[in-house]
């Protein structure tokens, strides 16, 4: 256990506390077991590494990651115990996904030890397995997403914006006086701006990494998938990332990859929590929506650039970008009319010469367009929908 404790001093120490990420102050901290979920290089790791810097004691903290040599030879569980004895009260797993039976060990830990809060990351795609189920009365799980095109503004510029709500954006109350003219840094966060480590060196080269990573790792290994099906998804994302957005048909995709058809809505199903792509849905409810995908994006602009061949689609990166941001904290659904709907609030997402043409007859609709730095009217600018987190 101690160089578990000199690793996890280490990583402590190595943290920098200029830049927090959204999330940390959506979490409730007080919680005794804690998920934090979402995809590969979203920033998981670096966000609970600043919350013990900055809010725990590190004699009484241990951060340790579920793929660490020490765990072929000790369990989560004894480890836990062996750190109580010792005085521990916050106990922080990384990757725990990692680890085998992982729900099983922490409900044990969460039972036996009433006075230790335990801290877990992982991949989003463990939400959609029976594990994350089985630990829904103990655990607080939570979801990340990358950069919003506020905070790329604050951790690649500098530059310091609030957050503002829906309603706000849409009545015009968005003030940045230190942003005059925000579309060149907006046109370089669509491109290489919604993951953290783009900051660093090789950025196409890493992206691509946890691309595969995620596909031909995560999904098969935590999702109980052979090689085979973790190569079928891995097509499946190229099918959808040379046609996108992209209207699925179940027959056709499942002729292409000479799978089943009954298997087609699983493996998008794993593709989206794995942060690859979005599926936009219709608002029908009951068994009527049920299983219903109306239009599938990249999750996000960056994926476009890394996995689109020839020339990009500008009205499919506007439209992932607003549908990327808005799903944080809203329920974005397809609209027979225009392109999303947000409970009543219709929404047409186009260019500066964007026409009204789709918005007749709907009340509250609304036009968002590119290229424009200020709205009027109805007409709001698309850059402004990535300050809402």
């Amino acid at each position: 256990m101690e160089s578990l404790f000199e690793y996890s001093n280490k990583f402590i120490k190595e943290t920098d506390l200029g830049f927090m990420r959204y999330m940390h102050a959506q979490i409730n901290w007080d919680n005794r077991l804690i998920g934090l979920l979402g995809a590969r290089g979203v920033g998981k790791t670096t966000l609970v590494l600043q919350h013990i810097k900055k809010n725990l004691p590190q004699q009484q903290t241990l951060y340790v990651t579920a793929e660490d040599f020490y765990f072929s030879s000790h369990s989560l569980v004894d480890l836990a115990s062996e750190f109580v004895k010792y005085g521990g009260k916050h106990l922080i797993i990384d990757e725990i996904h990692k680890y085998p039976e992982w729900s099983k060990a922490l409900k044990l830990i969460y039972d036996y030890h009433k006075d230790l809060q335990v801290v877990f990351t992982g991949s989003s795609v463990l939400d959609i397995k029976k594990g994350s189920a089985d630990l829904s009365r103990r655990a607080v799980m939570y979801h990340m997403k990358g950069l919003s095109f506020r905070e790329y503004l604050s951790l690649f510029h500098h530059i310091d914006l609030p957050t503002y709500t829906l309603d706000e954006v849409l009545s015009h109350k968005v003030e940045a006086p230190q942003l005059p003219h925000p579309l060149a840094l907006f046109s370089k966060y669509l491109k290489q701006g919604y993951y953290p480590f783009s900051l660093e060196a090789d950025f196409d080269i890493r992206l691509k990494q946890i691309i595969n990573q995620s596909l031909e790792v995560d999904i098969p290994v935590y999702a109980g998938m052979n090689v085979a099906t973790g190569r079928k998804l891995k097509q499946l994302l190229a099918i959808i990332s040379r046609s996108v957005p992209f209207k699925p048909n179940r027959t056709k995709i499942a002729e292409l990859l000479g799978a089943s058809r009954n298997n087609i809505l699983d493996y998008l199903l794993y593709i989206e929590e794995a942060g690859m792509i979005g599926q936009l849905r219709p608002s029908t409810g009951g068994i009527r929506g049920l299983g219903k995908v109306d239009k599938i994006y990249l999750d996000n602009t960056n994926l476009i650039y890394s996995l689109t061949e020839g020339e990009l689609n500008t009205g499919n990166l506007r439209e992932t970008f607003f549908f990327n941001q808005l799903s944080q904290s809203h329920i974005v659904t397809s609209s027979k009319g225009v392109d999303f709907k947000i409970g009543h609030l219709h929404f047409e997402v186009g260019g500066k010469s964007k026409g009204k043409k789709q918005l007749k007859g709907l009340d509250h609709a609304f036009l968002v367009k590119d290229d424009i730095e200020a709205g009027y009217l109805n007409t709001i600018p698309l850059w402004q929908f990535g300050l809402l987190y």
